[in-house]
């Protein structure tokens, strides 16, 4: 009898310990930029972290999971540090991941690394971030992976020889100035001028920026500013100054063709040449699935753009650690199980590079196009399997 009651004990007690693993919840903090300039980007990403979870229902399985969302207001940087403080000391997060602006997940880091937290960057594209902490990983991209592309593109597929770089003045637009101007030049082009056009905290009057570039008679005018509002301004301004008509071509990586706010540019963006690892018209079928699953969610006229798609792609890594580690996340255990995690994305296949922590994925060179009365992003190119290149050659900051 009372090996029995002995049997029925233990067996109890390997039940609630199966529910108690069961029931294990991994806390998500999520940091973007939900008011302010960065509003609609943070929506994006946003909209692809809840995506993949209603398409996934079971990715997490047998893990909980919650979500704590910050707002880091702007990107000067002092909030975000407070909102990876708050994540960390009051809500217990297991892991922090989101931030639009690299000069936000520059400020985060140290708070980040000293509480030994998983710190996963689903947009934040300065190229060195990743070597600032080993808790670093990230699954958007790198300013070179486009901007180095870029100049070796131009060259080759649009034989240009000359070229003026815009860039708005932080982190971003400094390593894209360099990604492609490293490539340019080693492609045997030449770049006439550097022209730094304002921060990102707020859109600035573009035109003494671009008549300064339409001067210098380029072949192109390569540029970088934030996605959104910043993009639409400068194509705007671009038009307005008659430098397409001038022979002058406006390049630059996605940032200034996102696919939310494409149809609003009009015909002004007509011609643009982007190279990118994501958009909206990439022939697929996980981006058919992806964007069809989106406009039924929120509406025929919604388009996801590449923030989407990294805030999905973010959520499929959290997923694949969690389970990875039976729930229970770490710095250590959730850089291990990344190490050369490999992922069907709608921007097609990608990995985390084992050696950097950083992404690798194909880069799409695009020009807008229309197609039936609207804009549409047509792939001229594909260079598959594309690192980051800062890391690879060494450059700068990315030479540690």
């Amino acid at each position: 009898m009372k090996r029995a009651a002995l049997g029925c004990s233990l067996a109890l007690a390997a039940a609630l310990a199966a529910g108690a693993a069961q029931a294990q919840t991994v806390r998500i903090g999520v940091v973007l930029t939900y008011t302010g300039v960065g509003a609609e980007l943070a929506q994006q990403i946003d909209r692809g972290m809840q995506l993949f979870m209603k398409l996934n229902p079971d990715a997490f399985a047998p893990c909980k999971v919650e979500i704590i969302r910050r707002d880091d207001k702007n990107p000067g940087g002092a909030d975000a540090k407070t909102a990876a403080q708050e994540l960390i000391t009051q809500d217990k997060v297991d892991i922090i991941t989101g931030v639009i602006y690299s000069s936000n997940a520059i400020a985060m880091e140290p708070v980040i690394t000293a509480a030994k937290k998983p710190f996963l960057i689903m947009n934040a594209g300065t190229a060195w971030i990743t070597n600032l902490s080993p808790v670093i990983a990230r699954v958007s991209f790198s300013m070179w992976h486009a901007g180095y592309a870029m100049g070796e593109a131009l060259v080759k597929n649009l034989k240009a020889k000359t070229a003026v770089i815009g860039y708005t003045d932080y982190p971003p637009g400094k390593d894209s100035l360099l990604a492609f101007k490293t490539a340019f030049e080693k492609a045997g082009g030449k770049v006439l001028d550097e022209i730094p056009m304002g921060g990102p905290g707020q859109v600035p009057d573009f035109t003494p920026f671009l008549q300064r570039a339409k001067d210098r008679k380029p072949d192109v005018f390569f540029v970088f500013v934030p996605s959104g509002d910043h993009a639409v301004a400068l194509v705007k301004t671009y038009n307005a100054l008659g430098m397409r008509q001038a022979g002058i071509r406006l390049v630059g990586p996605g940032d200034i063709t996102p696919d939310h706010k494409l149809q609003q540019m009009g015909d002004d963006a007509i011609g643009l040449i982007t190279m990118h690892h994501y958009n909206a018209d990439l022939d697929n079928p996980v981006n058919k699935r992806f964007v069809e699953a989106w406009r039924k969610e929120w509406g025929p006229t919604s388009t996801p753009d590449f923030m989407a798609v990294q805030g999905y792609d973010g959520m499929a890594a959290i997923a694949h650690a969690a389970r990875a580690n039976k729930c229970k996340l770490d710095a250590d255990n959730f850089i291990a199980a990344l190490r050369g995690w490999k992922f069907d994305s709608p921007r097609g296949p990608i990995m985390i590079d084992p050696a950097t922590r950083d992404i690798v994925m194909n880069e799409y060179l695009s020009e807008v196009v229309k197609v039936g009365g609207r804009l549409v992003q047509k792939t001229l190119a594909v260079t598959p399997a594309v690192k980051d290149m800062c890391k690879e050659l060494k450059v700068d900051r990315c030479g540690k």
